[in-house]
């Protein structure tokens, strides 16, 4: 499933690309049809993300809202889009800034409909914050991880305490704060609930960059690959790598499924709650990846996220 930084990613495509333009919207498939209709023929005005959930303004307050889910997906393109086929849920097609014209196809998205603002808003609510975005309170997340008795790698995967983190997030963050996954958030408290906000926004602003989640250090990396573009072998300290041994401590990392999900962890790196919550370490200054999925639709034919 698609975590915040790719949903972010969707909305910047949309905006440099479609926003301020005049949008024809239709369902090939049909199943959208009456949505679409509503939405055809006006203006895209703005786009938001919270989380995983995609808002898209349209002109008389109209917006349309996306989750992606599990299989949903979208697919953008300049020029004269292909011939719709399978199931296609919803097409927009634009004139571009250039009049070469641009497009965007989705398909299997667990949630597409169209709302009014407050509807909207209500949406919204329901969601804890995201780290993302500007309003996105850290606090108001510390306090509500440490009011509850459930586990801190429970709690960061409901989108009502925190929105946009999905079970890589999860399982990378808990490891670079050295924290039990499997600790009451009692127990966390709000020092060390902040620290784990804190290097979320460090991480999913990270992602946002590069379209991709890199999470370990240059010096945890092997020798000889620890500077330049970063191999998917090397991104992660836990997440799938149960079996091998932690990159900092050796022990064998293991695996369990929680809240329907497999969780990683390092049993020796994450034994217990540090004393003190350690800084987040800032990535910022690392190379980003080759081609940056934000070019969407004028990067060429086809372009997805």
């Amino acid at each position: 499933m698609p975590e915040g930084h790719t949903v972010r990613r969707l909305a910047d495509v949309f905006r440099r690309d479609f926003a301020g333009q005049v949008l024809h919207v239709a369902s090939p498939q049909g199943r959208f049809a009456d949505g679409a209709a509503l939405l055809d023929g006006t203006a895209l005005q703005r786009t938001e993300a919270h989380g995983k959930q995609m808002f898209l303004g349209f002109a008389g307050g109209r917006w349309l809202r996306v989750h992606l889910g599990l299989y949903g997906r979208w697919t953008f393109g300049t020029g004269e889009p292909p011939e719709p086929r399978g199931a296609l849920r919803v097409r927009v097609t634009g004139p571009g800034d250039d009049g070469e014209g641009v497009w965007a196809d989705l398909r299997g998205p667990t949630a597409c409909e169209v709302v009014t603002t407050a509807e909207k808003e209500e949406a919204r609510a329901r969601l804890g914050p995201d780290p993302l975005r500007r309003d996105g309170d850290g606090d108001a997340f510390a306090a509500r991880l440490a009011r509850s008795r459930t586990s801190v790698a429970a709690q960061l995967m409901d989108q009502k305490v925190v929105a946009g983190v999905g079970n890589v997030y999860r399982a990378e963050v808990l490891f670079r704060v050295r924290l039990d996954p499997f600790a009451p958030g009692t127990e966390v408290g709000a020092e060390r609930a902040r620290a784990l906000w804190d290097d979320l926004v460090v991480l999913l602003r990270d992602g946002v960059r590069r379209g991709a989640i890199v999470t370990t250090l240059p010096a945890d990396r092997p020798e000889g690959r620890r500077r330049g573009r970063v191999r998917r072998e090397d991104a992660h300290y836990v997440y799938r790598r149960d079996g091998l041994p932690c990159r900092v401590c050796g022990a064998t990392v293991l695996t369990r499924e929680l809240v329907g999900r497999n969780l990683f962890w390092c049993p020796v790196c994450q034994a217990g709650l540090p004393d003190v919550a350690p800084a987040p370490v800032d990535l910022a200054e690392a190379p980003a990846d080759a081609a940056s999925a934000q070019g969407g639709a004028r990067d060429g034919a086809r372009a997805a996220l």
